[in-house]
């Protein structure tokens, strides 16, 4: 999976979006234009994206041409060379060359270590594994350039303790990767973290295949520079977020991008947490349970079909990077937003929301949408409460409601 093609933004204008047009957005034709929400000068360090979108003029926020090399998008591993592994329980596993292995079993206290020079690639192929630790993850990546984990088969790991620190290396994962981590495959992988998070990378995460299961007492699924998500299955019960990206270095990076893959989200807190950009370009996102649906400082909703039962925020930017703006963009996708009662928001902004197509369908008997900077509707269908919308006003309140969060 290749990374950080992010492009910065500064909102300069955006008082002429009403005479934009849109078409919705989709898997399909590839387009690239200026951005939709913003006017940039001439000096921006900003380049034209290009998306897999249908016919529609839109500038993405992440330059998404590269995220995915072929190998990623590979379901099978080519087992030519492979090596065969038959995991005992008791006896750690060190892989230490680049290349494919196979690894069969069901064992406990075991930890499958990659450790190899630091430009190899490794792909790990699960047939039938089942590790049960009590506080070190079932596999743990010190060096290598990327990771595959694939799976063709139903496969189990757990952590049932707190887990151990190795040295500086503050181990908190079932799956623990210093490095880029790659999930794929045609079978099931189900994560069980007792006290820490499911999967976690220091670098980049990618999902292009695969069944996931994660129940998890942290995050589900964790990644420093990039969450990015291809297709796949993925369930996560979480007492914390269910995705989480965070760089605290590079405030352009700890971003999440969604292109497709069916999402089943229960979580304590965050559905789907980037701090810099979370931009959705296409699956099914089902949150059942949250505080803040989808949370970053650049939100961009191109396609999708989403679904947010939160108790706090549904869609919600926040400054948590210095290297965006604060916005809501949503120019396609089918989203519908049910708020709990209270102080809550549908769709809050620290900052500013446009909203240039799609359809939205709100349920807030509160606050539908609270920004600070500005609101406009200049396209699509927006609908809170039953009633049709024909422009955003901050803090519209549902049926009964008063007052209005300022």
């Amino acid at each position: 999976m290749k990374r950080k093609n992010v492009k910065r933004w500064k909102v300069i204008a955006i008082s002429a979006l009403a005479a934009l047009v849109l078409t919705g957005c989709g898997s399909g034709t590839t387009s690239t234009s200026n951005s939709v929400s913003s006017t940039s000068s001439s000096s921006s360090t900003a380049t034209t994206a290009t998306t897999t979108t249908t016919a529609t003029t839109l500038n993405t926020m992440l330059d998404t041409t590269d995220i995915f090399s072929t190998r990623d998008l590979e379901q099978t591993a080519d087992l030519t060379d492979a090596k065969y592994i038959t995991l005992v329980s008791g006896q750690d596993v060190t892989i230490t060359e680049k290349g494919v292995y196979v690894l069969s079993g069901d064992v406990q206290d075991v930890t499958v270590i990659v450790a190899t020079a630091e430009d190899a690639k490794v792909q790990i192929l699960l047939n039938g594994v089942s590790i049960t630790n009590v506080d070190a993850p079932a596999i743990y990546v010190k060096t290598a350039d990327k990771v595959f984990i694939t799976t063709d088969t139903d496969n189990t790991m757990k952590v049932s303790g707190t887990f151990v620190a190795d040295g500086d290396t503050n181990l908190d994962a079932v799956i623990f990767s210093k490095t880029d981590l790659v999930l794929n495959g045609t079978g099931t992988l189900n994560i069980i973290s007792t006290q820490g998070n499911g999967i976690a990378t220091k670098d980049d995460l990618g999902i292009t295949g695969g069944a996931y299961n994660v129940t998890s007492k942290l995050d589900g699924f964790e990644a420093n520079d990039s969450i990015c998500v291809y297709d796949g299955i993925i369930n996560v019960t979480s007492s914390k977020d269910a995705f989480h990206s965070e760089n605290e270095d590079d405030l352009s990076l700890g971003y999440i991008y969604i292109q497709g893959g069916t999402f089943t989200i229960s979580a304590a807190e965050e559905g789907i947490q980037g701090t810099s950009v979370v931009q959705i370009n296409g699956g099914t996102i089902t949150i059942t349970k949250c505080l803040e649906g989808i949370e970053a400082t650049y939100i961009q909703i191109n396609d999708g079909t989403i679904k947010i039962n939160s108790s706090d925020d549904g869609i919600n930017a926040s400054d948590k990077s210095s290297y965006y703006d604060v916005i809501v963009e949503i120019n396609g996708g089918n989203i519908t937003i049910i708020m709990a009662s209270g102080d809550t928001d549908a769709v809050d902004a620290n900052g500013s929301i446009y909203v240039n197509g799609g359809t939205m369908n709100i349920t807030a008997a509160t606050s539908s949408f609270d920004f600070d900077v500005e609101g406009k509707l200049n396209g699509g269908t927006v609908t809170v409460n039953g009633t049709v919308l024909t422009e955003i006003v901050e803090s519209m309140m549902g049926p009964g409601g008063g007052g209005g969060r300022h």
